[in-house]
């Protein structure tokens, strides 16, 4: 079982999806299902998709919010069949299983799926740190919820069996610190924008594209929980100063 896997379904309209995903996990030794507030579970199609997967769903998460969903992963794929305003690191399904199978026993990795008709917003796809693309067909590349699931569910398996110890980011040793979690990468980002904010670097009446392309760069570099404070304690002293500078030109 990989057990730092994690699917996420965001906002999944059809309750059989549910039930194909499920079966899609348990068929490639993946137990860790969030559903996103899916628009009806439980539900008797769920279990008849299912098809001896209803283990999966009777653990299922149910959450109300993407941020609940991802709070405690480290890594975080979402799945795209579209090419975006602002490039993001993209890879295939093969290339996130050589990524995520050796991150097992350091960090949770979650990979989110989107809504059947329109997949996931720009805004969910932005908390990730890699976007996945499964490549089909050009003239037919739209798959079910569960097909996608099992394409990567299978390269995740794959991967696993031939005990691959490639990763990526590619450091070329053991890491010696726990890759931050998405919500201490929330908190850091809510920090930045406030600082950003208060020493006038960013206009929030026209922020443009600032926070998008700040959130790639740092995500690209897959902090840990070091970096992570260390970013946030430079950002505190910026705030500090700024605070005095301010104080000290309305003294004069």
């Amino acid at each position: 079982m990989s057990d730092h896997i994690r699917i996420v379904l965001v906002n999944t309209t059809h309750p059989g999806n549910i039930g194909g995903v499920a079966r899609a996990m348990k068929n490639m030794g993946v137990s860790d299902l969030c559903l996103v507030e899916p628009k009806s579970f439980p539900h008797p199609d769920a279990d008849a998709r299912a098809s001896g997967a209803t283990d999966i769903l009777e653990k299922a998460r149910v959450v109300s919010t993407l941020d609940e969903a991802l709070a405690d992963c480290g890594l975080i794929f979402g799945t795209s069949a579209r090419e975006r305003h602002i490039p993001w690191p993209l890879v295939n399904p093969r290339e996130l299983a050589a990524i995520a199978i050796p991150l097992e026993g350091k960090a949770r990795v979650a990979i989110l799926f989107g809504r059947e008709d329109r997949g996931l917003t720009n805004e969910e796809l932005q908390r990730c740190h890699h976007h996945v693309h499964i490549p089909a067909v050009e003239s037919f590349s739209s798959l079910n919820i569960a097909a996608a699931v099992q394409v990567i569910t299978y390269e995740l398996r794959m991967a696993q069996v031939a005990d691959q110890q490639a990763a990526r980011p590619q450091w070329g040793t053991d890491w010696d610190i726990e890759l931050a979690e998405q919500r201490e990468l929330e908190l850091m980002f809510e920090h930045l924008e406030r600082t950003l904010v208060e020493i006038e670097f960013l206009d929030p009446n026209n922020p443009r594209q600032l926070m998008p392309r700040l959130r790639r760069l740092l995500q690209r570099a897959v902090p840990d929980k070091v970096e992570v404070n260390v970013l946030r304690g430079i950002l505190t002293a910026i705030e500090r100063r700024s605070g005095q500078v301010k104080k000290d030109k309305s003294d004069v």
